[in-house]
């Protein structure tokens, strides 16, 4: 089998599974990346040289636990499932990763961060991150049909998980989406791209802008888009310590 064939065959694997489309390509990508450091296929390859490769990708690469452990998944599923090759898992361990809190967003930065947006559509996408407590993925798929103003909230298709959800619409957040969708015109995709004639924009389009913005804010903190909803969930469970206090 050719590496091309054995490329082939993992997607086959992959869809016919119904993984997500951001793990579909994950591992694509991770497989590609495995026979290309060797030159081979991975028909050729085995357990030591996954052991190899997981070792050169953190002791020389330096990649974090995190992507270490997504080649290693990548590569348990091309083996068990798409060559049906048994391994002996203890032979490939996964990185333990350190719990670390977030950085959280004060409610005076998230102010800055929306009062240094310099067009409508960024400080649309910022406040719908805030407003909803969405994803990147969930903001960057988005449709202008996933709107329900009648009952106040936002359809959330492919969550986490590959389940759709509700996610609630506060009175703001309509508000600067109308506001929006009077003066972009969005037809299907919600947040298009204005490179790539109406495209829906790339959650790495959407990561650029943040980090655009909290650069001209001026705000140190080292934060992703992440840290919007992680504000949201703060809020909310501030929200519910009180009122047990109170209840107390």
């Amino acid at each position: 089998m050719t590496k091309e064939e054995v490329l082939a065959k993992l997607v086959f694997d992959v869809e016919l599974r119904g993984l997500s489309k951001n793990t579909q390509a994950e591992y694509y990508t991770k497989v590609k990346l495995f026979q290309e450091h060797y030159n081979k296929p991975a028909t050729e390859l085995g357990e030591e040289d996954i052991r190899f490769f997981l070792h050169y990708l953190t002791t020389e690469r330096k990649l974090a636990s995190g992507s270490v452990n997504t080649y290693n998944s990548a590569l348990r599923f091309l083996y068990g499932v798409t060559l049906n090759t048994k391994l002996n898992l203890k032979q490939i361990p996964r990185h333990r990763k350190q719990r670390k809190f977030p950085d959280i967003l004060t409610k005076e930065e998230i102010q800055a961060l929306f009062e240094a947006c310099d067009n409508l559509r960024d400080k649309c996408i910022l406040m719908t991150f805030y407003g909803a407590g969405l994803r990147l993925s969930e903001v960057a798929g988005l449709k202008v049909s996933d709107i329900d103003s009648s009952k106040m909230q936002l359809f959330i298709r492919n969550a986490k998980g590959s389940k759709d959800r509700y996610a609630l619409l506060s009175q703001a957040n309509l508000d600067i989406l109308r506001t929006y969708w009077k003066a972009y015109c969005p037809i299907e995709s919600l947040f298009y791209s204005r490179n790539r004639k109406g495209a829906p924009m790339t959650s790495g389009a959407i990561q650029n802008l943040f980090h655009k913005y909290v650069f001209k804010a001026n705000i140190s903190k080292n934060v992703t888009v992440h840290s919007m909803r992680h504000y949201v969930e703060s809020q909310i469970m501030g929200s519910i310590t009180q009122e047990s206090s109170k209840s107390a």
